[in-house]
């Protein structure tokens, strides 16, 4: 008996797509876009706040978050958000995806409105204050990861999965744009009414006392997206799956998804509890590691080198905006305007070449294949950083800008047209629903802790911005790199079949396999030792195996 003789999920895996499956994309990559809105426009804020709160005029220069304070206001946020992953990760598989889907939007609103709020007006009040939100920011954003992913692969069908699951991702993309976006058009807007001096004009005056005001709206305004869709988070149903499969509950999982899909399902009751019967393995136990140890090991691994580099890209970004000739030095501009230049540039690199790696994977995952995509992208990277680690010297040269941004661009974009993109796929398809949402946050966690290594132990190594650190720092990315494309090769390709099918939940409690009359026994006759050890697999299965030997 397979999955799709279980009339839910045959229901969900061959729907057609429609309307609600685009709605379902946007709520659930609310997370992602806040997620990504708030790590690239703190860059642009804490500059400001430097400017702002840190100010020392024996310097003779602006003022600069001391490097343990910048990497505090940064930090913070990814260690809340590895915490949060494997905390709702957990949830989501014990308490259903729904019921901590409202909490972690919530905490999202909540923290991002707060992080612009100051329990005092000392620069150690004002950072404690920005510090504790954006860990519970973090910690709110970190459950959007395996949730968002695990709810959108529930739902989708088996032909468009993977490109609906890769558009909730892309939605981090958008949230790039935006933080550029948003940065710039809130910065000029006070430049117009309140500019001051350059910093070597008039060292105080600077610094427009008005631009305290800029980047607490910057940040509130992060709450804005989760506010709009929370109403229509809480409308979404449990997924069918989860309920079916957990719970247990054909009849409301029938109900459930016959409303979304507008169509009359059959609820089964009696064949789920058989499908449930087999597939009662622990996450810790031999089974589990012998059905998706390697799996999982692949998803961790790749997902844990890649967040290394992806992390690590900004450490050229001192060198490659001025080369450009989109910002410029500190000392020459004001506080508000070294904020717009910054915010405008990121703005550019992320619409060029950020932005459309994203919907590149969406258009072509399909076709190509998420282990192909991963592949070629974690190779390409390893190219374009080896080449700007070997010749940076050459290339941040202003007579070679156009070679340097085009090296710089390729690596976002293969980087989302690859594995930043695959990584959060792939665990959301390859293990079972009662520890999909779990796997996933050990994946995304683990991908976290890289990027840690990545904003804390590439960005230490660099701060002093020394050329030859920086040198070697690319190539050991473009290091790591390689590495995630050969621990590629432990995870496989999705594409095209059922979530049950690939997770092996459909084959695991038939009868025994047995050379059956007529055809089959034909096909088995010459093979009988085939027979005694192939897996508990379905009829249809067993003889397509069998005739693919024979």
């Amino acid at each position: 008996m397979a999955s799709n003789s279980i009339s839910v999920l045959n229901a969900l895996d061959n729907a057609r797509t429609q309307w609600y499956h685009v709605t379902a994309i946007v709520i659930a990559g609310m997370g992602f876009f806040t997620d990504a809105y708030d790590l690239f426009c703190i860059s642009t804020v804490s500059k400001l706040l430097g400017r702002l709160y840190y100010y020392n005029p024996t310097t003779g220069k602006p003022g600069k978050l001391p490097h343990s304070i910048n990497n505090l206001v940064i930090g913070v946020a990814l260690v809340g958000t590895l915490a949060g992953q494997l905390v709702f990760g957990y949830l989501g598989d014990k308490l259903g995806r729904k019921k901590v889907y409202g909490i972690t939007l919530i905490l999202m609103v909540i923290c991002a409105i707060c992080s612009g709020l100051s329990l005092g007006s000392s620069p150690k009040a004002v950072m404690g204050t920005l510090c504790f939100f954006r860990f519970w920011l973090g910690f709110g954003i970190g459950g959007d990861y395996p949730l968002s992913a695990t709810i959108m692969s529930e739902y989708a069908n088996k032909k468009t999965r993977g490109a609906f699951i890769a558009a909730v991702f892309a939605m981090q993309g958008v949230g790039i744009v935006f933080a550029g976006l948003v940065s710039m058009i809130m910065s000029k807007i006070f430049l117009d009414f309140y500019a001051g001096p350059s910093f070597s004009s008039d060292p105080v005056f600077s610094t427009e006392p008005e631009a305290d005001y800029v980047w607490r709206i910057i940040l509130m305004l992060g709450a804005l997206p989760g506010l709009l869709t929370y109403y229509w988070r809480m409308k979404m149903p449990e997924t069918g799956r989860y309920t079916a499969l957990i719970e247990g509950n054909a009849k409301q999982a029938a109900a459930d998804m016959g409303k979304v899909l507008d169509i009359e399902i059959q609820a089964d009751q009696d064949k789920l509890s058989q499908f449930n019967s087999a597939n009662e393995y622990k996450l810790f136990s031999h089974e589990f590691f012998r059905r998706h140890g390697r799996h999982l090991i692949g998803t961790m691994t790749t997902w844990f080198l890649l967040d290394i580099a992806f992390y690590s890209q900004n450490l050229t970004q001192k060198d490659i905006f001025p080369t450009m000739g989109l910002t410029n030095k500190p000392e020459n501009v004001s506080a508000l305007r070294e904020m717009f230049e910054t915010s405008r540039a990121m703005f550019v690199i992320a619409l060029l070449g950020t932005f459309p790696g994203y919907w590149f994977t969406v258009a072509f995952i399909e076709k190509i294949g998420r282990f192909y995509i991963q592949l070629v992208g974690f190779f390409m990277m390893s190219v374009f950083m080896l080449i700007m680690g070997v010749k940076y010297d050459y290339l941040r040269n202003t007579n070679h800008k156009w070679t340097f941004a085009a090296l710089y661009g390729l690596t976002f974009f293969f980087a989302n047209f690859g594995p930043n993109s695959t990584t959060f796929v792939l665990p959301a398809e390859l293990f079972p629903t009662r520890l999909r949402s779990t796997c996933h946050a050990f994946s995304a966690a683990s991908g976290k802790a890289g990027a840690m290594i990545g904003a804390f132990g590439i960005q230490y190594f660099t701060q002093d911005g020394d050329v030859g650190k920086i040198k070697k720092a690319m190539m050991l990315l473009s290091f790591t790199n390689i590495l995630g494309f050969f621990f590629t090769f432990l995870v496989t390709e999705t594409k095209g079949r059922s979530l049950e099918e690939i997770s092996g939940e459909d084959g695991g409690y038939d009868e025994p396999p047995q050379c059956v009359e007529n055809t089959i026994y034909k096909a088995c006759s010459n093979h009988h030792h085939i027979c005694s050890v192939l897996p508990r697999l379905p009829l249809q299965q067993q003889l397509s195996r069998h005739l693919h030997v024979n």
